[in-house]
């Protein structure tokens, strides 16, 4: 299940329609081994494609230089579709290369409302998991 802060699903949502009506992409970072998605950082997607996304190598590994510096990882990988529904395109689950990471798709082919799905997706296999959102996270039990 991936359990989301409502202000980290909004900046997604109006990134995938600021972008539209080509495909928006970026990662959400969080604390190294945590699963709580923490810092929005939307990326340019390299295609400029409404079918296809890419994220820049440059600014790739600028991102994934800065999180190791901040012992974080990309807990969530968005992107957005923008003429289909939220689910994984076979380009998608090759590309999928972040085994920890919840993949999360956002669809932007109804401009009134988006749909937002979160999957995993390991060694080709595709699985969808619940999406809590939430307001605040609850702290840790100890």
């Amino acid at each position: 299940m991936l359990v989301i802060r409502a202000d980290l699903v909004d900046a997604m949502v109006a990134h995938a329609r600021a972008d539209h009506p080509d495909e928006a992409c970026g990662i959400i970072a969080g604390p190294e081994g945590s699963d709580r998605p923490q810092r929005h950082v939307a990326m340019v997607n390299a295609e400029r494609s409404p079918t296809f996304y890419r994220f820049d190598s440059g600014e790739q590994l600028r991102l994934w230089r800065e999180m190791d510096d901040a012992d974080e990882t990309p807990v969530v990988i968005y992107h957005s579709h923008t003429a289909t529904e939220a689910y994984p395109s076979r380009t998608d689950i090759s590309f999928a290369s972040e085994p920890d990471a919840h993949y999360v798709l956002i669809s932007t082919r109804d401009p009134a409302q988006h749909e937002l799905r979160s999957y995993r997706i390991l060694n080709g296999v595709v699985t969808e998991e619940q999406v809590d959102v939430v307001e605040n996270y609850q702290p840790a039990q100890t």
